[in-house]
């Protein structure tokens, strides 16, 4: 009973655990707490397994702050790792019901019996801006000048089961980005707030991004992010259907087809394995 494991991608951690194998209510209280780096566990999120009825397993995907997000790249192939690491899936493909729809996993390299490269079908990238969804009075946001402050971005949106930004730079500044990335992402012409993402390109198969993501800040890796890139630069035909995404954890290998539909390859690791202390859960339900 309350058993977790914590695995990262390419440095972006998340704890995960399991519905029918914990005590006590996972409130965004709750959440908070074990996602705290000095009074919990310390991780960029939770990945809830759950029932589903559509595909094999169920996953809820919750952001640090409480907040849950549709879809995340990373997450899907550490929850992946994680049901094929522990048996509850015994084949190497399989799919995975998520708020952002289905995705189908698939192991593409396992080590001694666990998975080591996971590729993700993230679904179809969608430009509609209504569905993205923002404000802005656009039928597809590209290149929209965004006034930020005492900042002007030009922005292109895209949902690939959650909502990204995608901004085009010369230059990447991590300082920047901790500075202008939240103010984007809250900013009132997105609804559901954005995910955001500064891309320099490198060439037609390679580029850098540094991410701000919602509901979590600066992050390191973001496999959703990497899915948006690919299929904002594809659509301005700057890059090749085939992308290698370059952030400060690492790579990831995405693929776009001429239907928009995504494909996500990239390395997942567990860092460690335990069990929730009696103390952590008395303290959950009384903070």
């Amino acid at each position: 009973m309350n058993h977790f494991v914590k695995t990262h991608g390419l440095g972006n951690e998340y704890i995960v655990l399991d519905k029918d194998n914990i005590s006590f209510e996972l409130d965004e209280q709750a959440i908070k707490r074990i996602c705290n780096v000095n009074f919990g566990i310390g991780s960029d999120g939770i990945l809830l397994k759950v029932h589903s009825d559509k595909a094999d397993v169920g996953l809820r995907i919750y952001n640090p702050d409480g907040s849950e997000a549709e879809k995340s790249g990373n997450g899907l192939r550490i929850f992946s790792k994680y049901v094929y690491d522990y048996g509850i899936m015994q084949q190497s493909d399989f799919s995975i019901e998520t708020q952002g729809g289905l995705v189908y996993a698939h192991v593409k390299e396992a080590r001694s019996g666990r998975a080591y490269l996971v590729s993700v079908d993230m679904g179809r990238a969608i430009f509609a801006s209504s569905l993205v969804p923002t404000k802005i009075q656009a039928e597809v946001v590209d290149d929209y000048v965004l006034q930020v402050d005492d900042r002007e971005y030009l922005v292109s949106c895209v949902s690939v089961g959650n909502p990204h930004c995608v901004i085009l730079k010369d230059d990447l500044d991590i300082e920047e980005i901790k500075k202008y990335g939240p103010l984007i992402e809250s900013h009132p012409l997105f609804p559901n707030r954005i995910n955001v993402q500064f891309v320099k390109v490198l060439s037609r198969q390679e580029v850098e991004v540094l991410i701000w993501e919602r509901g979590a800040g600066f992050t390191l890796a973001s496999g959703s992010s990497s899915c948006a890139v690919a299929s904002i630069l594809k659509r301005k035909n700057l890059v090749d259907a085939c992308l290698r995404v370059k952030m400060l954890g690492g790579q990831l290998e995405v693929e776009v087809d001429e239907s928009w539909n995504i494909k996500m390859t990239g390395g997942v690791r567990q860092i460690c394995e335990g069990v929730l202390s009696n103390e952590l859960i008395d303290d959950l339900q009384t903070a």
